[in-house]
């Protein structure tokens, strides 16, 4: 293999969010080319299928890089394994269950000299870099994130998430804490939070977030996975300036109501441009930030339960 030979990288977890968006951006990027899956249900028509990570990582020296794309709570093993193996790895988000086992991961990383790639695929969304540019000089006054979205039509059946380390609605809701702590200036403190559980659930439905930052700045962040109809992901920051809106899970921006940016959805192929590199460079890049943000929103939310939420 040579270095203008693509990167042979294997999928593990062969699910919805590896069939919608990994498989299209490998197919669209020539630095990788997808040479395995790891799957126990079953893989993709053409290409070589193992029925463990043990299995793929004793049979192919060749793949150099694998994509997780299982739950959070089965993956820290499957990293484990394939970092000891000293293959480059990329993580779904949230990257792990917990704060401690990505933190674990990053050091076994380092140790072998292999890239980690934590990835928080909404902060390649169009708008993000060009809201970050435009907030890096303004005071900041509050910022209000509204993240509502329909669970039955993004994770149907999926139990997983609502055990415990599936995370519930903050699967979604981090996705908006990964925009945040990206675009802003100054960090945001977690205050007060109120987490909604459906009863007989070991995982939330709802949360309402509040935070405190330098200067005064307040904000606020309600997650809801009971909205039908149109789905709502949006972000507002209000400055000195004026107030800066981000629609559409950070695709679309827009300035006191004069729009900025409208972009496509093209957050994934983000990723495996932002994988490439880093492996090339031989750096890795794990933010914990929107992860850290949930684990204390557990820590010091009150719990409330709701009435009971089946799918």
């Amino acid at each position: 293999m040579t270095a203008t030979d693509p990167i042979r990288v294997a999928i593990v977890g062969v699910g919805k969010i590896a069939r919608d968006q990994h498989l299209p951006s490998i197919a669209g990027n020539p630095a990788f080319e997808l040479a395995a899956t790891v799957s126990r249900s079953g893989g993709i028509d053409g290409v070589p299928n193992f029925a463990t990570v043990e299995a793929l990582l004793e049979a192919r020296p060749d793949i150099g890089a694998l994509s997780l794309c299982q739950p959070p709570q089965f993956r820290y093993d499957a990293a484990a394994k394939a970092l000891s193996a000293r293959r480059h790895l990329m993580l779904e988000k949230p990257p792990g269950a917990t704060v401690g086992e990505v933190q674990a991961l990053q050091a076994l990383a380092a140790r072998n000299g292999v890239t980690l790639f934590a990835t928080w695929h909404s902060r390649f969304a169009a708008a993000v870099q060009p809201a970050r540019q435009w907030l890096a000089d303004r005071v900041l006054r509050r910022v209000t994130v509204t993240w509502k979205e329909d669970v039955r039509l993004w994770h149907p059946g999926q139990a997983w998430i609502w055990q415990p380390g599936g995370l519930g609605v903050f699967d979604p809701g981090i996705n908006a804490l990964s925009i945040v702590t990206a675009i802003l200036p100054q960090p945001l403190r977690l205050v007060g939070a109120v987490l909604e559980f459906p009863a007989g659930r070991e995982a939330p439905i709802a949360a309402h977030l509040d935070f405190a930052g330098a200067g005064g700045l307040v904000a606020t962040a309600d997650f809801d996975w009971r909205q039908t109809g149109p789905q709502t992901w949006d972000i507002e920051v209000e400055t000195d300036a004026g107030v800066l809106t981000l629609a559409m899970g950070g695709a679309r921006m827009a300035v006191d109501g004069r729009p900025v940016v409208a972009g496509d959805d093209r957050e994934y192929a983000g990723i495996y441009s932002r994988f490439a590199g880093l492996i090339g460079r031989g750096a890795s890049d794990v933010d914990l930030a929107p992860l850290v943000q949930v684990a204390d929103a557990f820590m010091l939310g009150r719990r409330k339960v709701v009435e009971a939420f089946e799918d």
